[in-house]
């Protein structure tokens, strides 16, 4: 909807059917302005039979996404992500390695540990040498202000020589189903403050800071599955 051609469409149609897109558009607008536009596709298109109706909410949608840019002018906003800092997990790691290769009980273990972008990998003699392994490496994660949530510890595999490997995914990004239940839960305790997802995280709209302070204080309170940030303040 942003390229050129579709917008001169949208504008020669919206001027075409101005008296029909008044009518029709005062039945939607109120609820359309008080939840994101995907929840209005979903409400309006399951009422629509037509291709002339379709088209017609393809206007209406475009007039509401001009008048909401219109609306936020003024107001504050922030993201609501899932982030940690490769560099401090890097950091981390290096850390956990010299102290496991120059431990008395874990110099001889023969331990690897492998970072890839999505995951690490400790292989070493024995399950008790494993757990050992990842109490060091969170408490150096937790020394660098890493959260132990962007850890996602696999189950524990047997390898070669009789030694065991264990792989840990890295948790970063919100996914869309908590994306909305993080939405939600802002919606139903702050009405005045707009949530809307954006691809793995959330933007939080609100016409001032001690309304986003109050979201960011609600939030804190809840225990999620991933960590949360709070960025990219604006306003």
């Amino acid at each position: 909807m942003d390229s050129p051609q579709t917008t001169h469409a949208l504008k020669q149609f919206l001027s075409y059917h101005s008296e029909r897109l008044g009518g029709y558009n005062s039945k939607y607008r109120k609820n359309a302005l008080q939840c994101p536009i995907d929840t209005q596709v979903e409400y309006t298109i399951g009422r629509s039979r037509t291709w002339e109706r379709k088209y017609l909410l393809v206007a209406i949608l475009y007039q509401l996404h001009v008048k909401e840019r219109n609306t936020m002018a003024g107001d504050s906003s922030f993201d609501i992500v899932s982030q940690f800092d490769e560099q401090e997990l890097v950091n981390a790691i290096d850390q956990t390695r010299r102290e496991v290769h120059t431990r008395y009980d874990l110099k001889d273990t023969k331990t690897e540990i492998t970072l890839s972008k999505t995951s690490i990998t400790i292989l070493t003699d024995s399950s008790l040498t494993l757990k050992n392994v990842r109490d060091i490496l969170e408490s150096k994660a937790i020394r660098r202000n890493l959260s132990l949530k962007i850890f996602k510890p696999g189950k524990e595999e047997n390898a070669a020589g009789g030694r065991v490997r264990q792989v840990i995914e890295l948790q970063q990004g919100i996914s869309q189903e908590l994306a909305k239940e993080i939405s939600k839960y802002i919606r139903d305790n702050n009405p005045k403050v707009r949530p809307q997802v954006q691809g793995d995280a959330v933007r939080v709209t609100a016409k001032s800071r001690d309304e986003l302070q109050g979201v960011i204080a609600l939030l804190k309170q809840k225990d999620y599955p991933v960590a949360l940030q709070f960025i990219n303040y604006r306003g």
